[in-house]
């Protein structure tokens, strides 16, 4: 019974033995064939490292604000009797934009304004009689206050009358209307917006490692989405504290909008000199393969055999210009790398140089629909 076993035994562990070892020999021999088999040459765009001369900017963000603006109001409630105002349109100091009813007012002034003319009478006859000694001091005293406290009441009525009366309080573009015809008013209702756009405030912030770079009267330039130009301006004001809750201050331009093309509240994007220009190496962002360990690019070389090939190498760079990046460390001028088709790279693969489909190298692209 025992030597059937050991038979068994025997016999299983060589047909098993002859699979295993056929698996092995199967998978040396795959093995090897992918081992031998070519790497298939990928096709790839290339530029060369060049050096440009950059001057260094500080870039932020920020929003547009006016020199003057308000929502006008009335001081005194009452019934829209005249509306002058036309909705967007330029309107100049002092112009009169909406009057309130004044009948009532007007009515209670022509009374104070006799009450006036009267006490004055009062007053001219009283120093009459003063000079005759029929009466004393005191009473042309009080016949003087009287007459004051008169004419105090018409300019105080006039004065109530005129502020029934909206005026423009500087030149600047009215907004929409808010009220009509024989609408009751109360004081503060707001009527419609006025703003003076030009010149126009900027407003941005900038980290205090910045603080040292910025100056009263240093250029300025802007961007906005509305319009493809862009528009200049100087520093006015710089804010004396830095937040410390963010670790950043506010800067202040003042922009000139002679055709009123920029408003208050448009968000603009803003670009200042840092510095004088300098020299830098450039390519194009579609060159650089980003990695969180490090970046790096595929620097063509021809081998022994003259087969064009890449080879990774680490890089450091720094800032970005439109579809430009600058190398600051790893790459020299001259140097020619991969400009697209990265994913298909890696050390010693053989490539293929086409100009076909090439990135976009400028340094400030724009669509053309922009």
């Amino acid at each position: 019974m025992s030597k059937r076993f050991i038979l068994m035994l025997i016999a299983v562990t060589l047909v098993f033995g002859g699979i295993f070892g056929f698996k092995a020999f199967v998978d040396s021999q795959i093995d090897a064939y992918f081992d031998s088999m070519p790497v298939p040459t990928a096709t790839i765009t290339a530029t060369e490292a060049r050096q440009d001369r950059w001057t260094p900017k500080i870039r932020a963000v920020g929003s547009l604000e006016a020199v003057q603006g308000a929502m006008l109001s009335t001081e005194v409630g009452g019934i829209v009797r005249e509306i002058l105002l036309q909705p967007g349109t330029e309107v100049m100091e002092g112009s009169v934009l909406l009057r309130l009813d004044t009948e009532t007012d007007r009515a209670e002034l022509t009374a104070l304004e006799a009450a006036a003319r009267l006490a004055e009478q009062e007053l001219q006859r009283a120093r009459r009689l003063a000079q005759e000694r029929n009466i004393s001091e005191a009473e042309v005293q009080r016949r003087q206050s009287e007459a004051e406290q008169a004419r105090a009441a018409v300019a105080a009525q006039r004065a109530r009358i005129n502020q029934k009366t909206l005026r423009a309080p500087f030149d600047g573009i009215l907004g929409i209307r808010r009220v009509n015809l024989g609408q009751y008013v109360s004081p503060g209702d707001p009527i419609v917006t006025l703003e003076s756009v030009d010149p126009i405030y900027l407003n941005f912030t900038l980290a205090e490692r910045r603080l040292g770079q910025v100056r009263p009267g240093q250029p300025v330039r802007l961007e906005v989405d509305a319009f493809a130009e862009r528009f200049d301006g100087t520093i006015s004001a710089i804010e004396p504290r830095v937040r410390a809750g963010s670790r950043t201050f506010e800067v202040q331009a003042l922009v000139h909008n002679p055709e009123g093309k920029l408003r208050a509240g448009q968000f603009a994007r803003v670009t200042l000199a840092a510095g004088e220009p300098e020299d830098v190496i450039v390519l194009p962002q579609t060159a650089i393969r980003f990695n969180p360990f490090g970046n790096s690019v595929f620097v063509t070389y021809r081998d022994d055999q003259d087969t064009l090939r890449v080879r990774e190498r680490f890089v450091q760079t720094g800032e970005r210009r439109g579809d430009l990046i600058r190398i600051v460390d790893g790459l020299e001028a001259g140097e020619r790398v991969a400009s697209s088709g990265l994913l298909k790279l890696q050390n010693e693969t053989p490539v293929e140089i086409t100009d076909e489909a090439r990135p976009s190298e400028d340094p400030a692209p724009r669509p053309d629909n922009a």
